[in-house]
């Protein structure tokens, strides 16, 4: 096999994509780059700060593939991070999605909201700042607009007919015409023509007015009102009136800040805020963050697009075909700087943050790998077991990554080849499930295993991760207290505890790491043992009705672990002692 070395001397100065693996073959970074061989040559050489330095110490391999120009490079990046959705890589979710109008394509157009933007003949308006002013601008449009408004045709006029909203297709004749010249004056309206037909419906209701007919003069001095009303004067505005998207960045200490200003009608009426971390040159990155934002209709692209110095206004615009420009003087300069000092202050908030939420996820995993004398563990897979009387046995798994939940790779089971409370059959049959279809998949395995449970547990965890499967995966037991509160972590075979400090961050992490997992296992066996189950033992019990049953059900998780409380362990949950003395009674005589 090739080794980094020997790949890193043949690389070439042609212009193209990176793609970084990892020891298990997975994709975790990929980038683009004008010269490959400089590129991908810069990881393996120099300093790094901690993040990359983090980056570098995971890569085991690497590929490439040659384009032809450096904005194809950067449109095969967008697929390839789209595709393979590395963990190192910035992929822009719909997470952020605005409010648009949308005049559609039908025979007869409706006016709707809405924030899925698609290709499908629609007209789009927007964005808006949020879902309150674009139903307030349609409120004003229907008034003056009477477009239809149902979904379906009904069989009848609506009420919208009947207050002037709707011109009633369902039931009398519209011709295209008359919808093309409804869809025309809506159009003029949300491009900044709205001052324009404000004067003439003033105009139209001067002459109402004077041929006195004052009912119809009366509603378009409503007209007008609502017209002042939803499209009052911001105080960020800008001259021209111009649809654009301005945007700047800032970047410190390998994290990246981008602002995105939407101008729209001559007003800043929202901005997008996004910040991450970033590995190649800022510019570069800038560059496909921007490829990103509207990358198959993300986000609509106005007439003009602002930009920063520094950044290659011809790549843009052959990426993005629509005008471009990079201001230097003016308010389009000011507008630039304005979003460039609130990305600087939004990253300077970012570091605050970083600095307290690192110490609790990535470094405490770091510190977590030292403490077990073992590569940190950056993925972690725990497992916990949920039955009450062995009925309805359940098994759930949880997954952190880089010291976070991982919900995407949460997983339940039912146990199915076990009969009666049997937890260390049931620990064993969920591992060999779990492992064995990794295996099938060739997926990539966790560093580490955690089972919720003792030295028995942990015991049939590793005769099947071992003498069954040939696994040699790091994996560790988490024991409790006489409070079952997590107590002590337990490495390997012979059950050898790990010293951690009760106040360190890597102990909190098992904390969070055990209580998830219990609240998933026992989540999912109230979900499975349903109403067939909703009687038990506890039921016949004198002082314990549904909600005190509930509540120890879930302080205790099962009535084994029930058994096993103390009188006292009852008497701190504000269970009378008499009443706990019967619960152990009767749990003991059953």
């Amino acid at each position: 096999m090739e080794t980094i070395k020997e790949k890193l001397s043949v690389l070439p100065s042609k212009p193209g994509c990176y793609l970084m693996k990892n020891k298990t073959g997975t994709i975790i970074y990929v980038g683009k780059a004008k010269v490959l061989r400089n590129r991908v040559r810069s990881y393996f050489i120099g300093s790094h700060d901690t993040k990359t330095q983090r980056l570098v110490s995971q890569i085991d391999d690497f590929d490439y593939i040659i384009t032809s120009s450096n904005v194809e490079a950067l449109i095969l990046e967008m697929n390839l991070i789209k595709k393979y959705e590395p963990k190192y890589n910035v992929l822009l979710k719909d997470d952020k999605s605005y409010p648009y109008l949308k005049i559609t394509n039908e025979e007869h157009p409706r006016l709707i909201t809405t924030r899925n933007v698609k290709k499908d003949g629609g007209k789009y308006f927007g964005p808006y700042p949020n879902a309150f002013s674009a139903n307030e601008t349609k409120k004003l449009l229907d008034r003056l607009y009477p477009l239809r408004k149902c979904r379906t045709l009904p069989d009848r006029v609506c009420l919208y007919y009947h207050i002037g909203q709707c011109l009633a297709p369902c039931e009398f004749e519209v011709t295209e015409e008359t919808n093309k010249a409804l869809v025309s004056e809506i159009q003029r309206f949300l491009n900044n023509g709205h001052q324009a037909i404000r004067k003439e419906v003033e105009q139209n209701m001067l002459q109402a007015s004077e041929a006195l007919n004052f009912e119809r003069a009366k509603e378009l001095r409503d007209q007008i009102q609502h017209i002042d009303a939803v499209m009052e004067k911001q105080k960020m505005t800008e001259v021209d009136g111009v649809d654009r998207d301005v945007f700047a960045y800032a970047y410190d200490k390998g994290w990246m800040c981008v602002q995105v200003f939407f101008v729209r009608q001559g007003k800043l009426i929202e901005r997008d805020v996004s910040i991450f971390p970033f590995y190649q040159d800022p510019e570069e990155d800038f560059l496909t963050f921007v490829g990103q934002f509207y990358w198959e209709g993300a986000h609509i692209k106005p007439k003009e697009i602002l930009i920063p110095s520094g950044v290659d206004k011809k790549e843009v615009e052959e990426l993005l075909q629509t005008t471009i420009h990079v201001p230097m003087r003016g308010k389009k300069k000011d507008l630039v700087k304005l979003a460039n000092q609130n990305a600087e202050e939004a990253l300077q908030a970012k570091f605050s943050l970083l600095e307290r939420d690192e110490e609790r996820t990535v470094k405490a995993v770091e510190h977590l790998g030292e403490a077990m004398q073992m590569d940190a563990p950056y993925r972690i897979e725990a497992f916990d077991n949920s039955n009450i009387q062995g009925t309805n046995p359940v098994s759930a798994m949880v997954s952190f990554v880089d010291g976070k939940p991982h919900k995407k790779e949460y997983r339940k089971y039912r146990v199915k080849d076990v009969t009666g409370p049997d937890d260390y059959a049931s620990m064993k049959e969920v591992i060999r499930r779990r492992y064995l279809r990794l295996l099938r998949e060739e997926a990539p395995m966790p560093d580490l295993i955690l089972i919720d449970g003792g030295k028995g547990q942990l015991s049939a965890a590793l005769s099947v991760l071992e003498d069954e499967l040939n696994l040699s995966v790091p994996v560790a037991g988490l024991a409790k207290d006489e409070k079952h509160k997590t107590s002590q972590l337990l490495l390997g075979e012979d059950a050898r505890v790990i010293p951690l400090a009760r106040d360190s961050h890597a102990f909190y992490l098992l904390q969070r790491i055990q209580d998830e997992v219990h609240r998933f296992a026992l989540t999912f066996h109230r979900e499975s043992r349903g109403k067939s189950v909703r009687r038990s033992v506890l039921d016949d019990i004198n002082g314990v009705g549904e909600k005190r049953k509930q509540m120890l059900l879930k302080h205790f998780g099962s009535i084994k672990k029930m058994k096993e409380a103390t009188i006292d362990d009852y008497v701190n949950l504000s269970i009378p002692r008499n009443v706990a003395d019967d619960i152990l009674k009767t749990l003991n005589r059953e």
